[in-house]
């Protein structure tokens, strides 16, 4: 199964926006989101708005190098009470505007970059599946279906590999340094063809696609393993061989 197109994740920033607005008429938006229990729904869903909007400011404004300070992603304390009715086209004009200049700049460019790659690739992935993980999250405290196509899933896994795993060894090393010269650990999707090989043995880690022994091996479909690796959901539903300290501190440790 292929890595998702540029085209097709600009693409998925509305669509899986549009899936998680589709579900929001009539919801009560004061529930507690279980999986980021300091956030209301409303809270989460200006979140994601507000992230959407991050992005899409910085790419407009072709800045140089990330902006921090124009991300209102986490400046959420004021959102209570709002009607859906406000923030369903708040969000779906969010999704829209960031998908469009996407398309506007070149792939490459070296606009907004991060750790050296291009911004537009690095953003447009980074907010599809930002978008994916709390569609799940206002899913789930609403006690809603989710599903999510494995390609995409696949990506969302590879998109933890390469980019959550290596940003919290960088964003939090105390945190992340009981797992330096530990061992490795294997993820196996057993519904697409996904692997990857985590190499704790240094002092980063170091990802392989592939099949490799391992240290501790975690098999289950591809869906349950970016919710076990974004701290979702419980390993329990999952096959654990091996080391499963390894596992539970690798899960503990890591977070994005």
């Amino acid at each position: 199964m292929g890595i998702p197109s540029y085209e097709r994740r600009c693409a998925e920033i509305i669509n899986q926006t549009a899936l998680l607005t589709s579900e929001l008429e009539g919801a009560d938006l004061a529930v507690q989101v279980p999986s980021t229990p300091d956030w209301t729904l409303n809270q989460l869903l200006r979140h994601l708005g507000h992230a959407h909007r991050w992005a899409d400011v910085m790419l407009r404004e072709r800045l140089p190098e990330i902006d921090f300070s124009r991300n209102g992603a986490h400046l959420l304390s004021s959102y209570a009470g709002e009607p859906a009715s406000v923030l369903i086209p708040w969000l779906q004009e969010g999704a829209a505007s960031l998908a469009e200049v996407l398309r506007s700049v070149d792939p490459d460019e070296m606009i907004a970059p991060v750790n050296g790659h291009p911004g537009p690739r690095v953003w447009s992935r980074r907010m599809t599946h930002e978008t994916v993980l709390h569609r799940w999250d206002a899913m789930n405290a609403l006690g809603r279906p989710f599903s999510l196509d494995p390609e995409l899933a696949q990506d969302t896994l590879r998109e933890w590999t390469g980019l959550a795993l290596p940003y919290a060894f960088q964003r939090w090393p105390s945190e992340t340094a009981p797992l330096a010269g530990s061992g490795t650990v294997h993820l196996h999707a057993t519904d697409v063809e996904a692997e990857f090989l985590i190499d704790l043995t240094g002092p980063a880690p170091v990802v392989r696609e592939g099949h490799e022994k391992a240290s501790v091996a975690v098999r289950g479909p591809v869906l349950d393993l970016v919710l076990a690796v974004y701290r979702r959901q419980p390993v329990a539903g999952l096959e654990v061989f091996g080391d499963r300290e390894l596992l539970d501190l690798l899960l503990e440790r890591v977070r994005f």
